[in-house]
């Protein structure tokens, strides 16, 4: 597959409406009388997205639309339509080239419902914090409602929710694996991770008369291929019709035998690991992953592996007749362009037909600036890796000082305290891979585990340098790190650790230990637990030496895979010995496409080689498989429990607790005293949970597929060997 280089993204020739304006629209219209207003009788792109239209470069519609715009293209957005009819869809017109449908800033069934299954009542992206305003799944019922309004105008998905969804996954709200969304929405094209260069360039491909169904050469897309019989459809790599599972240059011996097997063992094939340059990776099909967690496993691997845009291959997955091809992650933008990007001219306020509603999200960004994209920390229950990639874009000083100026010109209500300067992880601001060809080949899992990579370039003091000129920028009195510290790598630099806790921390400090047992951390890819205590104890001495009084709040996750009840119980004395009483905990949520999702979905490790049963033998045989299994605690009482540990304080949880205890053999830690965990006896009038089976309430509030679905189990689980 042959990719095209696409120019710096602020290089393109302005599409010809530009001549239409005078000056950047003060909000991207959302209305027709907006239009009108700007002088434009259509508009050329119009964005669909599940949150509140805010112009700020933190929410996603507002930063793709404010791109589209600096290309010249007339950009119009539709904030949480009402998805009963197509009405709300037609509300712009028709646009000349496509619609941009995304579920915002969340994925949607995130955003909905808890990691218990429950309806969440609010949403930080709506006005006034009101739930129910977009709907489950909201890509697929937005690019239906679209089609319905105008069904002959393209359909270009993208954002969190798309982007994770790209190829088959596992859905924990309806407890199976679904197809590619790609197929589910019907769209024509889907971008994925932060697709600003494939959008810009769909769009001027689009203008000039290329349809997005047949753009195949761009990187970050997924687009479906012809059918399996007939025809070899457009961009299918040479020998793939059958969609046999063969990589599309491998020359493995594998494909000797070829003609012996069925196309569906050839799909589960080994033969499709080759490292040989321009080939593509046939993945095992969705009617496979969907009915065999090995497979299932095998291919989570895979796309893990396949996330460095440096080497990655195209990736193509077997749907029934047809196949979802992904191409290579996009290239990371360079500092210019990701300055250019975040000084586009947003109004940096919610739209004025909001009115005096109040915005959890925006209340929270409204004086934060973001100076990174992109973690290698590679964390298997996050999906930044497979999202924004683990290759560190960063601004430069003086484009986030002038958006300091912005802030304190333009955003009502600023008292000169920048709330936040970071993002995913605040404390890898210009660094990397200090080997370009090391860089070129790396396929490893995390720079950071089992340590930290020699080649990784740690020096802090970029970052240093940036809060200095930032807390001495005119106008502003203070400016905090709330992101994210990734403190391993912080304790290689001593100097920062000060520079952060002398200036930079506003009374407390989030950072997210996970866990303190090994077995748990291997499975996250997490540091152990004595890299907190070194960062402890420098937080402690500077903010001593400062005359602060500053604190650690430590996050943990509960019901994590491979993470056992006795896990738990020593997590839970841990946190008693150090005087935690977390009052909201946070349960392990199996999101889309993260590894430790393929955990709890398939009870195999995919950070472990899986080998797959040789095509033609018996998996007894010498062809079995082969894979490690990891235990997950899946059942609900199960995942109760792991959350009342860490809310071992609460004497809600004490009868689960005791009870656990006892079980485990650990009845010393039941009594009164302060060595206990828990007393012996329950307060008159406390309530006791989880000592019941769930009852009706509970199960009303689990999404409906979850209902359909509640009780099924395989009719086989997978042994390793």
């Amino acid at each position: 597959m042959e990719l095209k280089e696409t120019p710096a993204l602020f290089d393109y020739r302005p599409h010809w409406a530009a001549r239409l304006r005078t000056a950047p629209a003060p909000f991207l219209p959302m209305s027709l009388r907006e239009m009108g207003e700007l002088g434009w009788d259509r508009c050329d792109v119009v964005l669909i997205c599940g949150d509140a239209y805010i112009d700020h470069p933190s929410f996603a519609a507002a930063l793709v639309g404010r791109l589209l715009e600096a290309q010249g293209f007339r950009v119009g957005i539709i904030a949480q339509p009402d998805w009963r009819s197509a009405a709300d869809f037609q509300a712009l017109g028709r646009p000349e080239l496509f619609f941009g449908i995304t579920a915002g800033n969340m994925d949607s069934m995130v955003n909905r419902y808890t990691a218990d299954g429950k309806r969440r009542r609010n949403d930080a992206y709506s006005p006034d914090d009101a739930g129910n305003r977009r709907p489950d799944r909201a890509v697929i019922v937005y690019s239906q409602r679209a089609r319905e309004a105008y069904p002959e105008v393209p359909i270009v998905i993208g954002g969190i929710e798309a982007s994770l969804r790209r190829l088959a996954h596992y859905d924990y709200w309806s407890d199976r694996v679904r197809r590619s969304i790609l197929l589910d929405a019907k769209a024509d094209l889907l971008l994925y991770g932060n697709a600003e260069r494939a959008l810009v360039d769909v769009a001027h491909r689009t203008a000039a008369g290329e349809p997005p169904r047949t753009i195949q050469d761009l990187r970050g897309t997924a687009v479906v291929l012809g059918q399996s019989s007939g025809q070899t459809g457009p961009g299918e790599p040479p020998g793939s019709s059958e969609f046999s599972g063969q990589s599309g240059q491998s020359g493995r011996s594998e494909q000797t035998a070829a003609a012996r097997t069925t196309p569906a063992q050839r799909a589960l094939s080994p033969s499709n690991s080759g490292s040989a340059s321009g080939t593509t990776i046939v993945l095992p099909s969705f009617e496979q992953v969907r009915d065999d967690p090995v497979a299932y496993a095998y291919a989570s691997r895979v796309i893990r592996q396949e996330t460095n845009p440096y080497n990655a291959r195209p990736l193509i997955q077997p749907h029934g007749d047809r196949a979802v091809c992904v191409t290579p992650p996009p290239l990371p933008l360079s500092t210019a362009e990701f300055d250019a990007l975040y000084e586009l001219p947003y109004a940096r306020a919610p739209h004025p037909s909001y009115g005096e509603a109040h915005f959890p999200s925006w209340e929270m960004i409204r004086f934060s600036v973001n100076s990174v994209r992109g973690c290698f920390g590679g964390c298997t229950f996050c999906s930044i890796t497979e999202h924004e990639g683990r290759i560190i874009q960063s601004r430069s000083p003086a484009s986030i000082l002038r958006e300091f100026d912005a802030i304190r010109e333009r955003t009502a209500g600023f008292t000169g305290v920048i709330s936040d300067l970071g993002g995913p992880s605040a404390n890898m601001y210009r660094l990397g891979c200090r080997n370009a060809e090391a860089q070129a080949r790396c396929r490893r899992q995390s720079c950071l585990y089992p340590r930290i990579c020699s080649q990784l370039r740690t020096d802090h003091e970029p970052l240093i340098q940036l809060l200095r000129q930032a807390r001495n920028h005119p106008g502003i009195k203070r400016v905090l790190v709330a992101s994210g510290i990734r403190y391993d790598l912080a304790v290689r630099s001593k100097g920062f650790v000060r520079e952060l806790v002398t200036h930079h921390v506003g009374g407390y400090l989030k950072i997210a230990p996970e866990h303190t047992e090994p077995g748990p951390l291997a499975k996250m890819l997490k540091p152990d637990i004595s890299a907190y205590d070194r960062f402890k104890a420098l937080f402690d001495d500077y903010s001593r030496k400062a005359g602060k009084e500053q604190y650690l709040i430590p996050y943990f996750i509960a019901a994590h895979p491979g993470t056992r009840a006795e896990d738990m119980l020593e997590l839970a004395l841990w946190l008693k010995r150090n005087g935690f009483r977390p009052d909201q905990v946070q349960a392990f949520l199996p999101a889309p496409m993260a590894l430790a999702t393929t955990m709890y979905h398939t009870g195999i490790d995919p950070l472990q080689p899986i080998h797959l049963p040789t095509p033609g033998k018996d998996r007894d045989g010498d062809g079995a498989a082969r894979f490690s299994m990891v235990t997950t605690a899946k059942g609900l009482r199960e995942r109760r429990l792991h959350k009342a540990f860490l809310r071992y304080h609460d004497p809600e949880n004490w009868p689960l607790l005791r009870e656990a205890l006892q079980r485990l053999g650990r009845d010393d830690l039941i009594g009164p005293s302060k060595r206990h965990l828990v007393p012996a006896h329950q307060p008159r009038g406390a309530k006791q949970h989880g000592t019941k089976q769930q009852g009706p309430k509970q199960r009303a509030a689990e999404p409906r597929e979850a209902k359909q679905r509640r009780g099924e189990r395989r009719r086989h689980r997978p042994t390793g060997r």
